[in-house]
């Protein structure tokens, strides 16, 4: 279809400008009109370069973050509350928006919601920009007649999530940042350091013991060889990221996450603290029970996860309950299988989910603040062997012939 760039004038008289799509000029001028806007000049549009065009439609999708949806979700409310026909809604929201990618796709279910469509159908055909547990939510709001209020749901949900990522990011900046520096000091010793040490033992002749010749010998062979280490790595990593991009490498990363020591536990909580809140919300949007798993598995960001969650929709469809499934899954404690299981005899089962979205909320909350003294120990273990092999390899032989001098 071909691209039109426009300028118009909207009910201010304020001089605004942008691009659509249309098969001509007229239908360009009937869209800015039925938007409010008066069009000043419309042109045909030079596209971009294809390859050049899908690279910045994808570095803008990756750019794309939680605090997008929540400004859209918070926009959105806004505006069905104050009444705003939806597709002039999300028509404002397109000209305003910075990130290519989400001003395409809006522009793009504005005319979708002007050819008849509803707006969750629209949205469902960019699933790169919304996710499946919003566009459900969204759905829901439009049969039951209570748009606003899924998106003032969304908006809560999104900003609960943010504040569960940004507690665990903090929590891993400071190992990160260390593990990160012995890793560079380690390829600074290796690459520069030894060498020069090297030189000097290698004039006086002497007779090295086998921790310095290790560590000559590894120094040696990444000097003469880093080209081909690199090559290698870069081969492995495109390796690995062609694995992780099938359903089963997911699947084995995302398990293989939950096993690493201290950060695992907090990454699995997490994990079963979206699954409990976005849960609740699905079943207080009124999405049916099966419905609802399968929609929760595949939001909760943990293929591995979403896989015994799909095992317990399963169970739950043969005839099951939740509380028996959620037992023979094995993710759940105790406590939280109790806590379903009163939430099924009381026919309350959202109330019970937020109350394990709590539970779970609270202990990931005690496990951050105690992430840093349980990493601290691994930390000195590992700076305390590279100390030790530096003082092996390279003090102990220069004592021995500073010693032998002196004698």
């Amino acid at each position: 279809m071909p691209l039109f760039t426009y300028k118009a004038r909207n009910a201010d008289g304020k001089l605004i400008g942008g691009s659509l799509e249309a098969e001509t000029t007229k239908m360009v001028a009937q869209n800015l009109i039925g938007r409010g806007l008066t069009p000043i000049s419309i042109a045909a549009a030079t596209r971009q370069d294809g390859s050049l065009q899908q690279f910045l439609h994808w570095r803008a999708v990756q750019q794309l973050g939680i605090n997008d949806l929540i400004l859209f979700s918070r926009q959105m409310y806004s505006l069905t509350k104050a009444g705003v026909p939806m597709a002039r809604a999300i028509n404002s929201l397109a000209e305003s928006c910075r990130n290519i990618a989400m001003k395409q796709a809006l522009f793009g279910i504005s005319r979708k919601l002007e050819s008849g469509q509803q707006l969750s159908q629209a949205m469902s055909q960019y699933r790169e920009i919304f996710p499946v547990l919003l566009i459900s939510i969204v759905n829901v709001g439009e049969t039951t007649g209570g748009l606003e209020q899924a998106f003032q749901q969304i908006s809560h949900y999104l900003e609960r999530e943010k504040e569960t990522q940004s507690r665990i990011k903090s929590a891993l900046r400071y190992p990160s940042m260390v593990l990160v520096a012995i890793s560079v000091a380690m390829v600074i010793v290796n690459i520069y350091v030894i060498p020069a040490f090297k030189g000097v033992f290698d004039k006086m002749g002497a007779q090295l013991p086998w921790q310095t010749r290790l560590l000559m010998s590894i120094s040696d062979f990444s000097v003469s060889y880093w080209p081909t280490m690199l090559g290698g790595l870069l081969v492995l990593a495109l390796l690995i990221g062609k694995y992780l991009e099938t359903a089963d490498g997911r699947r084995q990363w995302h398990k293989a996450l939950l096993k690493i020591p201290v950060v695992g536990s907090i990454l699995e909580r997490a994990t079963m603290e979206r699954f409990s809140r976005s849960f609740a919300m699905i079943l207080d949007a009124g999405v049916p029970l099966i419905q609802g798993i399968s929609i929760v598995a595949q939001a909760v960001g943990n293929d591995f996860i979403g896989s015994r969650l799909h095992k317990m929709q399963v169970g739950i469809e043969r005839g099951d309950s939740i509380s028996r499934m959620a037992r023979s899954i094995g993710l759940f404690p105790p406590l939280v299988i109790q806590m379903i299981l009163v939430g099924e005899e009381s026919g309350n089962i959202a109330e019970m989910l937020r109350e394990v979205a709590d539970f779970y909320e609270g202990e990931i909350d005690v496990e951050l603040k105690n992430l840093s003294s349980a990493i601290e120990p691994f930390l000195i273990v590992v700076i305390g062997i590279m100390v030790l092999g530096l003082a092996l390899g390279i003090f102990l032989p220069m004592w021995d012939l500073s010693t032998n001098m002196q004698r």
